[in-house]
Formats: C-alpha cells, structure tokens, sequence
C-alpha cells in the first residue's frame, strides 16, 4: 500500500507537518477573529464611549470623531495590510505576525488606560485605535499567507474556510460583545482585547515556525508611500462626503472632499506607475495576468462592496425602527440589534467551512458563484419585507444571507490563495485583503449617500408636519426640519432618542406633557421616518443587488481551478502553474 509521502519525507516528518498544520489554523484564526471582533465592536458601545470620556458625538464640532472612531481602524488596515503582507515575504510571515500580537495588544491596553476626558479623551482613543489598526493589519495580513504555507493544495479549502469565516463572524460578534460589556463598563470593550491578545502572541511565539521561502528584495518606499497617502485621501474624501456641507445635507461638494479625492486619486494613478518602473515592486502587478487571481479578486471587492454598508443600514432599520416599534427603549437597542442580527453570523459559521471543504474537491466556481446569487436574492426578498416585519421572515432572510455570503468568501480566497506563487503569498494576499477592506469603506460611503439621498426628499416635510401636530414651537420645529439626514441616522444608530435629542431638554419643557409623552415615546419616531427610510432603502438595496449579481459574473470568469505549483527546492515566485 502506498504511503502518499513525497521522495525523502519520512513518517514522523509527516505527521510533525500533520500536526502543525492545525496548529497555524487554530493560531492564525485566533488572531484574525480578534482582528475583526475589534474592528465593529466599538459600533455597538459607542454610546457608552462617549459618555464615558464627556463628549456629545453628535455635536457637529464631534462629528470626525465620531465617524473616524467608526472607521478609523478599518481605514488603516485596508492601507497597511498590502505593505505588512509584502515584508512577510521579505522578512518572514511568522516574524510579522508576532509583531502584529505586539503591537495590537499593547495598542488595546493603552485604549483602556486612558484618564482624560472631552475632545483630549477622544483624541486619545482616535490615535491609540489606529494603532490597533496597525496590529490588526499584520495580523490579517500574513495569516491567510501562513496557512497557505501550512497546508497542501487539496486541503485549503477548508482550511481558508474556517480562517476565513472566523474573521467575517468576528465583525457580528463584535456587535454582540461591544453591546454586552459596554454597558458595564466602555473600557472592558478594549481591556477584553488584553488578555486574548497575550494569549495568541505567546502561543504564536513558542508554537508557529515559518516554512516559508524568503526574499531577499528591497522595500519599495516609494509606491508604500504614493499608497498609503493616496488610499487614505481617498477615504476621507469618501467619509466627509456624507457629512452635511454649507446648506447641503452631503459635502460632496466641499473643496475639502474634492481636494482628497482628487489629490488622492492622482497619487493612486502614480503608483500605478511607479509599480511598472520599480525593479521590485509592493504591487505585484504581473499577479494580475493569472486568471483565477484577477477575477477572483474582483469577485472579492464588488461582494464586500455590495456587504459592507449592509451592516449599518440593518443596524438602523432595527434600532431606529423595528425594535422601538416592538417595546425595545433607544437605549436598549443597540445591544439587541446585534442579537438579533445573529441569523447572519450562524449562515456564515455553517456555509463557510463546508463551502471551503467542498471547494478543494469541486473547485471554487459553483460555490463562489451560487454565493453572490444567492445574496443578490436575500437583497431582493429584504426589499420586499415591510418596515415593520414579522421577524421570522427577517431571520430568516438574514440565515440565507449568511449561508450565501459563507458560501461565497471561503472558496473565493482558497481559490485566490492557491493561485499565487509561493513567494508572492503575503504580498498576494495582502492585495486581496486591501480590495476587501477599502471595499467596505467605500460601501459605508455610497449606502450613506442613496439612503441619505433617499430621506432628504421627505423627511424635511415629514418631520414638520409631525412636531407641528404636536404644539412643538414653530422655530424649534424649522431648527430640526433641517437638521442633516446624518445626524438623525447616527442619533438612531448611536442609541439616543432622536426626537429627544434633536430637540433638546429646554424645547421640550415648553411641550404639553401629553405631547411630550408622545415625542419622546418609542412609536413617534419610527412612525415618522419609517416612510423616508424605506424610500432611501429600496435605493441602497438596489445597488447591493446590482453589485452581487456582477460579483458573481466575475466569479463565473475565474476559469477552471488553478493552482501554483509549487516546488520546495525552487524559489520561482513566476514559476509554472498547473490547472486541474
């Protein structure tokens, strides 16, 4: 009976592999699963944040805070997560995924310890969460590298699977948590982050051993650089934009916002360049003559572009409609918005390893395809739901977005992670990740724009005629008619009455108590942006329908499966490939 080992591998050195191969998995999804936790666990407790270090945000002068506390980590693992790919590469996987423990952890402690208060406090917490951000971008930047470095061919699949689902049920989890510790106490949203992050990196330390073949290149500073500062232009263009401008509810036209996306766009476009003039570039621009490796990373942009605002407009509906409409007080809703937006994170836990398994037998086409159709309907049966729904039919939508979304994203990065050189993993991977980040930076912006494209037409009036029916004084009631569509959103979002809060405590005093009641109830605001919403709704699910079912063309042009070969006595980074 054949044994099934290579030439001059012995059995104990098989099973050593053997065993090492679920070490780098548990280990690496550890890591990526604290990655994502944080990066929407501060969606959730923010409310409890900023009362915690005294600081109104939304307040217009508050509103950067705000939104960068939000983003901020996002922003900066989508810019850096190419780059720490690439000195993987250079410097060892395992190296900088060490250094990525470090630095997350001691970032998560510094988030916890901070005593001041007001825009220092915030100030604080903003710097100390983009560090974090740093950290979490070494962590998801090398691990998919390692584990392709780990595992055979026939076996990635399931192995990306699991790593994979890990970190997209780590942002639902993070809802969960945030909503659960918040409430205790704002810094146990960063002090749980301590302990879980000294686990992994010792256990990292003494147990991951780098098996993979190093480069000797040079850094390329110059395109690290034109990069970063030009995709971090570009979101904060992106990020402005929907924040209200001059006599605008958006700034899109704000010189601020069409000076960073224009200067941003023109170092992106020098990049480009330069990656074509370097000997050894960050971009490894060739990767994108292999088939399997373009569409399948276009395949990942347009589905994380298509889910990315879905997350916050879900959130909205629920705590600004569906769950004050059911009993739920505005400052209970954030919490349970995330549990019961728990439908998505079990379609994902279930479809994703399976899908990811069956991939390394069937390929990833029918999986990664049958996903974003399957998502693009549950986008078209939300549409059809009312505003107030009968839950089971939004749990249920929600599971099959799940099964489709897991079905999609786990035989997608197999098939992209196989498809890479050995020696280009880190930097490849990296590439795929920064395409998946900046997509959901780049969603956020559009679903924020069409729904708040959507409410500016009637919430205006909507919002007149209601506080007018109840004896709200006429200035008061023309000061929040044209308040920004925004603030009403991150009102809703953040857990505050919006009613309450738009009209302040003095306002309300000269209120009869009977309409007082009325305004500050939990019906008298869903009932009056219900109309708005479901009109800017129908908009942003639109374009989510529209970008999956393009996903899934891209997906249906990856071609048959394709897989780098790869030879442990060679370090051909262009070497031959082989379809099967």
């Amino acid at each position: 009976m054949r044994s099934g080992l290579s030439p001059g591998t012995t059995t104990s050195e098989s099973a050593t592999d053997d065993r090492y191969k679920w070490v780098a998995l548990t280990n690496t999804t550890v890591g990526v699963l604290l990655a994502t936790i944080d990066s929407s666990i501060m969606l959730i407790a923010m409310p409890d944040i900023f009362r915690g270090i005294q600081l109104d945000p939304l307040l217009p002068e508050n509103s950067f805070y705000l939104l960068w506390m939000i983003l901020g980590y996002l922003v900066t693992s989508s810019v850096l997560v190419v780059s720490v790919g690439r000195l993987g590469d250079l410097f060892g996987r395992v190296r900088m995924y060490n250094l990525g423990f470090a630095i997350y952890t001691f970032a998560s402690l510094m988030l916890t310890i901070t005593w001041m208060s007001g825009h220092a406090g915030a100030i604080w917490l903003l710097a100390w969460r983009i560090v974090q951000g740093v950290g979490g971008a070494f962590l998801v930047g090398n691990s998919g590298a390692i584990l392709t470095d780990a595992f055979p061919a026939h076996q990635r699949g399931l192995a990306l699977g699991i790593n994979n689902v890990a970190g997209i049920s780590g942002t639902f989890i993070g809802l969960v948590l945030g909503g659960l510790l918040a409430p205790v106490s704002w810094r146990l949203v960063f002090l749980i982050s301590v302990p879980a992050g000294l686990f992994g990196a010792i256990w990292s330390y003494l147990r991951l051993r780098d098996i993979s073949t190093r480069s000797r290149e040079p850094i390329d500073w110059l395109g690290n650089i034109s990069f970063a500062v030009g995709l971090v232009l570009v979101m904060i263009g992106i990020t402005s934009g929907i924040q209200p401008y001059g006599g605008h509810t958006m700034g899109w036209t704000s010189p601020v916002v069409v000076g960073s996306l224009a200067a941003g766009v023109v170092l992106l476009l020098a990049f480009a360049v330069i990656e074509t003039r370097v000997r050894f570039p960050m971009f490894r621009l060739p990767l994108f003559r292999i088939r399997a490796f373009t569409f399948g990373t276009l395949s990942t942009f347009l589905s994380a572009l298509g889910r990315g605002g879905l997350m916050f407009m879900l959130i909205i509906w629920l705590q600004g409609i569906w769950l004050p409409l059911h009993g739920y007080s505005f400052e209970e809703t954030p919490l349970w918005a995330g549990i019961y937006m728990l439908p998505l994170t079990v379609g994902f836990l279930v479809a994703g390893p399976l899908s990811g398994a069956l991939s390394d037998r069937f390929g990833a086409r029918p999986f990664a395809t049958g996903g974003m159709v399957g998502a693009a309907l549950t986008f078209v049966l939300l549409e059809l739901l009312p505003i107030d729904f009968p839950y089971w039919a939004f749990a249920g939508i929600l599971l099959l977005n799940g099964l489709s979304m897991g079905c999609f994203a786990s035989p997608n990065r197999a098939a992209v992670m196989n498809s890479l050189p050995i020696g280009d993993r880190g930097a490849g991977g990296g590439m795929n990740s920064t395409f998946q980040n900046s997509a959901q930076v780049f969603s956020i912006g559009i679903f924020f724009t069409l729904m708040i494209s959507g409410l500016a037409a009637a919430l205006p009036a909507a919002l007149t005629s209601g506080l007018e029916a109840h004896h709200v004084p006429a200035d008061a009631t023309a000061a929040v008619a044209a308040s920004p569509p925004v603030s009403v959103l991150f009102a809703a979002f953040l857990g505050y009455n919006p009613i309450e809060h738009l009209l302040g405590p003095a306002v309300i005093a000269q209120v009869p108590p009977a309409d007082t009641a009325v305004l500050t109830g939990n019906a008298f605001f869903p009932s009056l942006i219900a109309g708005p919403f479901e009109a800017g709704l129908h908009i942003a699910f639109g374009f989510a329908i529209a970008a999956c079912l393009i996903a899934a063309v891209a997906s249906l042009s990856r071609g048959t499966r394709y897989v780098a070969v790869e030879l442990a006595t060679t370090t051909a980074a262009a070497g031959p490939v082989s379809r099967r």
